[in-house]
């Protein structure tokens, strides 16, 4: 027996209210804010599209969208594959399962702030734990974090070791779900570890493959924690990001239409990223 339509609406109704409040009703308030400028204290003055054409014309926006891109592209050649192994090994150990699966958890417990600052220490050039272990076999002192040159891979690292936990659970989630049969009877042909992950492995798990590279291409163009806490951007401007770049707009010059401008400018490129991938991998994931 169904209910009635209206009684399904009315129960769902107060839901709906508190997401499109907290939801959408920011969003609709950012794109009017991106019109006008406004330091949020004085009244509005309603701008148009000037704040996107000031946005262009500010060479620092580019330079926040290439150390943007070189990020998110780091962090997929090294942060993406690195949690899919270890839970493939992770998923074939008999002994101490458990305890690899809280360490490697354990990241995620750390609040952010204090992890950065945890590794703030480690990069630090005189006494920090990194310097100390290479200088032990003869290597270094690096400037992790005050060199153009090592700044960005070294925000991957961290970010890549903050976030690997979380996915790896996800990833030895679902590696349970694939039929052991199918690993008996390729070991059973004599398949090697290689073969089984390339042949079985990855096949079977294609559909969560495309939504953590999706998700995890979205996590990154949103980088704020690691260059805000870690090297201010800087040195010379190498590791702004977009993200940082609207915070310095709105907190740092008072300049809320201008953030807001590019905050919008970042929403409408990662939807259309987004779109286009999902339609590009539709069929191989239904495959």
């Amino acid at each position: 027996m169904t209910g009635h339509p209206l009684a399904a609406a009315a129960f769902l109704a107060p839901m709906l209210v508190v997401f499109g409040y907290f939801s959408w009703l920011p969003i609709v308030q950012s794109a009017i804010l991106s019109m006008q400028q406004t330091n949020l204290v004085d009244s509005a003055q309603w701008v148009g599209w000037q704040n996107f054409r000031n946005l262009f014309d500010d060479p620092l926006l580019w330079t926040a969208l290439r150390n943007t891109g070189l990020f998110v592209c780091l962090a997929l050649v090294f942060g993406f594959p690195a949690p899919l192994f270890l839970a493939v090994v992770m998923s074939t150990l008999r002994r101490f399962g458990g305890l690899f699966r809280v360490l490697v958890y354990l990241p995620v417990a750390v609040p952010p702030v204090v992890a950065v600052l945890l590794w703030k220490w480690f990069y630090d050039p005189d006494h920090g734990l990194f310097n100390q272990i290479l200088g032990l076999v003869g290597l270094g002192p690096y400037p992790w974090l005050q060199s153009t040159r090592w700044a960005m891979p070294s925000l991957v690292l961290e970010a890549t070791w903050a976030a690997l936990g979380g996915t790896v659970l996800i990833y030895l989630a679902a590696l349970a779900s694939v039929p052991r049969e199918l690993y008996e009877a390729a070991e059973t042909d004599g398949a090697s570890i290689w073969r089984r992950v390339w042949h079985i492995t990855l096949p079977q798990l294609r559909g969560v493959l495309l939504l953590m590279l999706l998700l995890q291409v979205i996590g990154t163009f949103q980088v704020f924690t690691e260059p805000f806490v870690l090297t201010d951007g800087g040195p010379e401007d190498a590791t702004v990001t977009v993200l940082l770049l609207i915070y310095r707009y709105a907190f740092i010059y008072g300049d809320y239409g201008l953030a807001a401008a590019l905050s919008v400018l970042l929403a409408l490129v990662l939807g259309l990223l987004s779109a286009i991938y999902l339609r590009a991998t539709r069929r191989w994931s239904d495959g």
